[in-house]
């Protein structure tokens, strides 16, 4: 097998894991905690930030949503959820907008993040995704020193 046929197989085994991943998880956290995927990775990249907040624009691209569903999203975040992330206008640009995460966003975070490791690891033992990662990483870096 060629290189090339090596990496696109390496991608799609990626890929395939990947999504089987963020079924599971999305999974998971619906059933105990009634939260999408895309909302815990809001709440984890606000969390994360050293004043927990960021620009809708910047969640919007860290989460891979468009600008619309980004908007519905944290509107959501901020009614829906009773109230785990707060958007304000920003100073300086009026027609920014950012969001932050609230005391009871990182509560309800810790709740969460303990449901995310354990499908995680329980996911990590069921195939062999770090030998897929490895797989994954060394035929990218062969193609790029070509």
């Amino acid at each position: 097998m060629s290189s090339e046929q090596n990496l696109i197989t390496t991608w799609l085994s990626f890929t395939r894991i990947h999504a089987e991943l963020s079924n599971e998880l999305d999974r998971m956290l619906q059933a105990r905690h009634q939260t999408t995927l895309n909302e815990f990775y809001v709440l984890l990249f606000l969390s994360n930030t050293p004043e927990k907040k960021l620009r809708l624009l910047e969640l919007q691209q860290l989460v891979g949503l468009s600008q619309s569903a980004m908007s519905r999203l944290s509107v959501r975040m901020e009614n829906k959820s009773c109230g785990v992330i707060q958007r304000l206008g920003l100073e300086n640009d009026r027609r920014g907008v950012c969001a932050t995460i609230t005391d009871r966003g990182e509560i309800r975070l810790q709740e969460i993040l303990d449901t995310v490791n354990e499908t995680l690891e329980k996911s990590f033992k069921k195939g062999d995704i770090d030998t897929v990662l490895k797989l994954f990483v060394h035929a990218k870096d062969g193609l790029f020193k070509e």
